[in-house]
């Protein structure tokens, strides 16, 4: 008896043990009772009724990403082009997600890739390689309301890649290409200008400064010839002013003269116009002179 009873309390206990779940942050725990749904266990420990009770399925409430193979989509103007996305989702019923709908992830993926079929259908090659951002804020509204019953909650569709023809992308490589040497043709013909226009602001600069310093050599040239006659003249003044106050004679005065007479000529004159009040005295000077060199 004691046995049975040790081996009752042992069924018990492992009973017990197995059957207590505890649900990590982030998770929830979808439980049934005799097939039927009974409550979404949340964070926490949790005892579950031996053999009447069963987890049915165990979600994640985490933020989630699934990236969709490449789908063949036609533009409005007939161009098949191959596009893959990439879609952010989150589950927020649990109940929902478990009963909504069978594989959720391939219902999504179908939904999707109809839903760009749709969108791009409407839409020319041109405006479907530039209006991304309208393409995956149309999306995300579609997908969001068509997944609510399915307890998923779409944040983002992004459309990853979007792979034209062959050919078309050979013709857009050749437009880019044109496009890339019009503008270095533009910036090279900008550079020559702006090097043109620095070439010649350097010839006009050093003309002014030629101008300047010309006019500045033909002042310092005046000033100096300006300053000398001033100084000649002041000399001359000094000079009359000296004799005046020597107070000399007459012939004094007609020899001083003669002297000037003297210095105009310098030696290069062949003839000189001695006024007739000095000649007298020109003449007594040179025979003084002519009988110095013979006492000599």
């Amino acid at each position: 008896m004691p046995y049975i009873l040790i081996a009752i309390g042992v069924i018990l206990l492992i009973l017990l043990v197995t059957n207590i779940h505890v649900v990590q942050q982030s998770r929830a725990y979808v439980v049934e009772r005799l097939g039927a749904y009974h409550v979404t266990w949340g964070v926490g420990p949790h005892v579950k009724l031996p053999l009447f009770d069963r987890v049915a399925k165990k979600v994640s409430l985490k933020e989630q990403v699934v990236d969709f193979a490449p789908q063949p989509v036609i533009t409005k103007d007939n161009v098949t082009m191959q596009i893959d996305t990439v879609i952010y989702f989150q589950i927020i019923d649990p109940k929902l997600y478990t009963y909504g709908v069978e594989h959720p992830m391939s219902a999504i993926e179908n939904l999707t890739a109809t839903t760009l079929r749709n969108i791009i259908g409407d839409l020319e090659l041109d405006q479907s390689l530039t209006s991304r951002d309208h393409i995956n804020t149309q999306m995300r509204a579609i997908l969001d309301e068509a997944t609510d019953p399915w307890g998923i909650k779409v944040n983002r569709v992004e459309l990853k890649n979007i792979i034209p023809p062959r050919d078309i992308q050979d013709s857009m490589e050749k437009q880019m290409r044109a496009e890339r040497e019009r503008r270095e043709a533009i910036l090279q013909a900008q550079g020559q200008k702006e090097s043109q226009i620095l070439v010649a602001e350097g010839e006009k600069q050093s003309a002014i400064l030629r101008a300047d310093a010309a006019k500045q050599a033909a002042i310092l040239e005046a000033e100096g010839k300006a300053a000398a006659i001033l100084k000649v003249q002041q000399a001359m003044a000094d000079s009359i002013k000296l004799l005046n106050e020597a107070n000399p004679n007459e012939q004094v005065v007609k020899i001083k003269a003669l002297e000037s007479f003297q210095a105009a000529a310098d030696g290069k004159a062949t003839k000189i116009i001695i006024p007739s009040e000095i000649q007298g005295l020109a003449g007594l000077a040179a025979g003084l002179q002519t009988m110095l060199e013979k006492d000599r």
